[in-house]
C-alpha cells in the first residue's frame, strides 16, 4: 500500500502549540499576580514546581492553594487586544483589528464572513443557531467543526475552564462583527 499520499502526523508541532498557548496564559496570569499591591487581602503567593504544570497559586487571605489551571487566563474587562492575547487566541489566530494575532496555525477569524457559511455546512455537527452562538460552541468544543485544512487537535479543549462568561461572550461579540 503507498503510504505516500497519507498526511503525516504532525503531534510534535500540535503539541508545541498547545505547549505554547498554556504558557502565554501563564506568563499572563503570573504577570497579572506580579502587579497586585503587597499588603493587600487579596495578594497571592506563586509557588510553581520545576516543570511548571505543578503551578499554584497560594492566597494569603484563606491559605487555600489553587492550580493555575483553575485561574481564568482572561476576566473579560481587559482592553479587547490584551483579552485575545492572554487567552492565548493570537498564538495561532489572525484576527483583524487585534495586531499581535497574526497566527497561521489556526484560520484567520472574520466570523462575520464565514460564521454562517460555516453553520450552513453539512460538516458542521454542532448545535448553534446563531454565529455568537457558534463562536462561543467553537471555542468550547472545537470539534463540532473543524475548518478544512486545519487539525483537529490544535485547537485547546480545556478554554471552557479557564475563560468565564464575560470573556468568552466579548470574544464572541468582537469576532461575530468581523467582515475583514
Amino acid at each position: 500500500m503507498d503510504k505516500s499520499n497519507q498526511p503525516k502526523p504532525s503531534g510534535g508541532r500540535e503539541s508545541f502549540l498547545v505547549f505554547l498557548v498554556v504558557g502565554c496564559g501563564l506568563l499572563a496570569t503570573l504577570s497579572w499576580n506580579s502587579v497586585m499591591q503587597p499588603g493587600s487581602s487579596q495578594e497571592e503567593q506563586v509557588t510553581s514546581k520545576a516543570d511548571g504544570l505543578q503551578s499554584s497559586v497560594r492566597s494569603k487571605k484563606n491559605g487555600k492553594a489553587v492550580a493555575l489551571i483553575d485561574v481564568p487566563l482572561a476576566t473579560g474587562h481587559e482592553p479587547i487586544e490584551k483579552l485575545f492575547v492572554q487567552s492565548g487566541c493570537a498564538v495561532c489566530h489572525t484576527i483583524p483589528g487585534i495586531e499581535p494575532a497574526q497566527g497561521r496555525e489556526g484560520p484567520k477569524l472574520v466570523l462575520g464572513v464565514n460564521g454562517p457559511i460555516r453553520l450552513a455546512d453539512p460538516n458542521y455537527q454542532g448545535t448553534a443557531e446563531s454565529v455568537r452562538e457558534y463562536i462561543q460552541e467553537s471555542i468550547l468544543n472545537p470539534g463540532a467543526y473543524v475548518v478544512p485544512g486545519y487539525s483537529d487537535r490544535v485547537m485547546p479543549r480545556w478554554y471552557g475552564k479557564r475563560l468565564n462568561a464575560k470573556a468568552l461572550d466579548r470574544i464572541a461579540r468582537y469576532l461575530e462583527e468581523l467582515k475583514d
